[in-house]
């Protein structure tokens, strides 16, 4: 492979973008909080980390009964991030660096705030204001009962009956989420006007793009039917409801946002992105959002959801090589979010940094950097953090225990602000204000996956991430193309990029010979010539005797 690395002009094929839950990344001002100010300051940090581009969570006013997923105007700044003109600063000192800045866009639902369903609330049932959304009679002699019997991904029922001005019970609207996130009705026309209007602000105030919140919703079957397994959002928390997911005409609004894009495109030369969170059931689904009239990319989360086993890895990702990259797009692989158990935990229950959830962990983010397409790393990640599992019920602030009273699956324990510095919390990431302390709790152990400890320490998993980043930039093209599969002993996955890039990963835990002589030029952990060990990755570049 050449060593210098030729830019296209299709910067997002390849791209490594960091995930920034701005609450959780850094508080200027001591509150507790993260802000947009907190970002900017970190900005330096991530491009000595060495990424492409930050998708922003959302930071829009919003009563925070999900943590900014409930927007209450899209078009502003809450004042717990900051204000439109420091989100000009850190749009400004991104671009300075290089680093591409991606909006969190929520098109699916909104803030029970937002003032278009105050207006709705307001409003006679059959009214403009009420098409907007999706309101409807309730079923029974009275209307007591909901349109119909669909549960809400968060627990509880998916309806909830409104009072109307003259204090009768009224009619019901639909919330997929909790009944503070109303969703949007798409065939309203108002609807599309108004997100028309959302898209072209940010761009107009220099976002390279948008990732798209359930970029598989917006529609449901215009019937309103009854599911015949109403409650298997809420069971697998994921969008599986047929009849409210993953409608047909959804793919017209990813066609003319493409449109919006390009059109800002055509006027600069830069290339504006659209990545989305798509769950559907299929690879072959996915694919139908990233043809090349729709979607630039979209989440692939089969490998995020694979187990620890080579046979599970290999299956996905061929998967993903041949029915999303066959559309022309690239896979857009992630190992984590902030919807998600940390990698580390998920792999296994590391009681420290050096434990077999951290090996594979580690392992597993060589090999994601290694597939062809672009990569997101939520962020902590770099720093290998686990997932904090003994949070108290009187600090969790997840909608998902408020509805349910279950922590099985909450995701406050991937949300724990992060460490930077120093012995004790908060741990760099707040200062200012005397006794000052994170929104969440962070555990005493968080002072040795500290950022400044990470930096000192070569063999972090943020040397790893950096190291890892360094090379993929370096090689030519290695987000393009295809892969090709090597012969290994069971347990052992390893593939080869352009003519000598060989990426292998053991997911036992015996060693194994290395499927390519000499010393690799990254690996995982320790890894002697010759030999690949057990929950172990690397990189060699090979003069193709041995393939």
């Amino acid at each position: 492979m050449s060593l210098q690395r030729i830019r296209t002009h299709h910067w997002w094929r390849d791209a490594v973008i960091y995930q920034v839950y701005v609450r959780s990344f850094l508080d200027s001002t001591g509150d507790g909080i993260g802000d947009l100010a907190g970002v900017r300051a970190g900005l330096p940090y991530l491009k000595k980390l060495g990424v492409d581009g930050i998708w922003l969570s959302p930071f829009y006013p919003s009563p925070q009964h999900d943590h900014g997923y409930d927007v209450a105007d899209y078009c502003d700044v809450d004042p717990l991030f900051g204000d439109l003109a420091e989100f000009d600063l850190l749009v400004a000192a991104a671009r300075r660096l290089g680093i591409k800045v991606l909006l969190d866009i929520v098109p699916n639902h909104c803030s029970s705030e937002h003032p278009w369903f105050r207006e709705a609330l307001a409003a006679a049932p059959g009214s403009p204001a009420r098409a907007r959304f999706h309101f409807a009679d309730g079923r029974g002699p009275d209307g007591a009962e909901p349109p119909n019997n669909w549960h809400a991904m968060f627990g509880g029922p998916a309806w909830t009956r409104v009072t109307e001005a003259d204090g009768r019970p009224g009619q019901w609207y639909l919330h997929m989420f909790t009944p503070e996130q109303p969703d949007w009705n798409w065939r309203d026309p108002e609807v599309t006007a108004e997100f028309d209007r959302v898209l072209r602000f940010w761009l107009d105030r220099g976002v390279d793009g948008f990732r798209i919140d359930v970029a598989a919703g917006l529609f449901k079957h215009p019937d309103l039917p009854d599911s015949p397994d109403p409650e298997a959002d809420a069971r697998t928390r994921d969008s599986v409801n047929p009849l409210a997911w993953n409608q047909p005409e959804v793919h017209e609004v990813w066609r003319h946002w493409r449109a919006v894009c390009e059109e800002y495109t055509a006027r600069d030369g830069h290339e504006r992105l659209l990545v989305g969170e798509v769950s559907v059931p299929t690879a072959r689904e996915h694919a139908e959002y990233v043809r090349p009239d729709e979607l630039h990319q979209a989440f692939f989360f089969d490998l995020l959801g694979a187990p620890w086993d080579a046979d599970a890895f290999r299956k996905v990702i061929s998967e993903a090589m041949q029915d999303i990259a066959g559309t022309g797009s690239t896979v857009t692989w992630v190992l984590n979010n902030h919807d998600q158990v940390r990698t580390v935990t998920r792999y296994g229950e590391p009681a420290t940094a050096g434990g077999a959830g951290a090996a594979r962990a580690r392992a597993a983010a060589l090999l994601m950097l290694a597939l062809p397409g672009a990569a997101y790393i939520y962020q902590g990640e770099e720093l290998g953090l686990p997932e904090v599992v003994d949070l108290p019920d009187d600090v969790l602030t997840d909608p998902i225990f408020r509805r349910t009273g279950s922590r099985a699956r909450i995701r406050d324990g991937c949300r724990v602000p992060l460490p930077w510095s120093g012995q004790a919390s908060p741990f760099g990431f707040t200062s200012g204000v005397e006794g000052a302390k994170p929104w969440l709790p962070q555990p005493s152990y968080f002072a040795e996956y500290a950022t400044d400890r990470a930096l000192a320490d070569t063999r972090s998993f943020w040397h790893l991430y950096r190291d890892g980043l360094q090379l993929r930039a370096s090689l030519d093209q290695l987000g393009e193309g295809a892969l090709r599969w090597l012969d290994t002993p069971p347990g052992v996955l390893a593939f080869v990029r352009g003519d000598d890039l060989v990426c292998a990963v053991n997911f036992g835990t015996a060693p194994m010979p290395a499927p390519v002589s000499g010393t690799p030029l990254l690996s995982s952990g320790p890894c002697p010539a010759g030999v690949l060990p057990g929950s172990t990755a690397a990189w060699w570049i090979s003069d193709g005797t041995d393939l």
